[in-house]
């Protein structure tokens, strides 16, 4: 499938803010990078993942396909709120699992673009959620610089772009939101 350039993506995605497309119209424009960034994923997940990406997408679009008061701006945009899509419906789906398991073994991601000593140490999913989490409650901005960067898989112009802000800002949240993720996973 031959993907659409991304102005007009974001052309799409603004008429879609205005109301006149439907969501749909814009997912076989944009199928190949959210399969992609659902691959990404998963090869951070342990290797008897029960998720395949297909169904990844396929959970996260119907997501996307709710949000009704989104006012698009540009692909990088609707690709950082699918990718925060995907994270949720990775821990739903891992939440679920530990419940039918009752204390199974913890799912599993490597931590290496997080990590700044870049030994790739493996992290419980649900310690990094919580982490994110806690980081979100005394800075928002880096826990979302995190979440676009690590797991949407967005470079630091696309982050500024999605978050207003200037690459450099980005880059200085993004050093010390990992800084602080590091030593909060090592601590739990």
């Amino acid at each position: 499938m031959t993907e659409k350039p991304p102005g007009d993506v974001t052309q799409l995605l603004m008429a879609l803010g205005a109301g006149e497309p439907a969501v749909q119209d814009v997912l076989p424009l944009v199928y190949g990078e959210l399969r992609r960034l659902a691959a990404h994923y998963l090869r951070r997940e342990r290797k008897d993942h029960t998720l395949q990406p297909t169904a990844l997408v396929h959970e996260a679009y119907m997501r996307l396909a709710a949000q009704d008061r989104v006012q698009w701006r540009n692909r990088s945009h609707f690709m950082g709120v699918a990718a925060q899509l995907m994270r949720r419906v990775l821990v739903d789906h891992a939440r679920a699992d530990q419940a039918v398991k009752r204390g199974g073994l913890n799912t599993m991601v490597p931590i290496d673009e997080v990590n700044p000593g870049g030994d790739a140490p493996s992290v419980d999913l649900f310690a990094l959620d919580e982490a994110l989490t806690k980081l979100a409650t005394f800075d928002a901005r880096q826990a979302k610089v995190i979440e676009l960067r690590y797991f949407g898989g967005l470079t630091v112009e696309e982050v500024a772009e999605v978050m207003d802000l200037s690459p450099a800002t980005v880059k200085r949240e993004w050093q010390m939101a990992r800084a602080w993720i590091h030593r909060e996973l090592r601590s739990t």
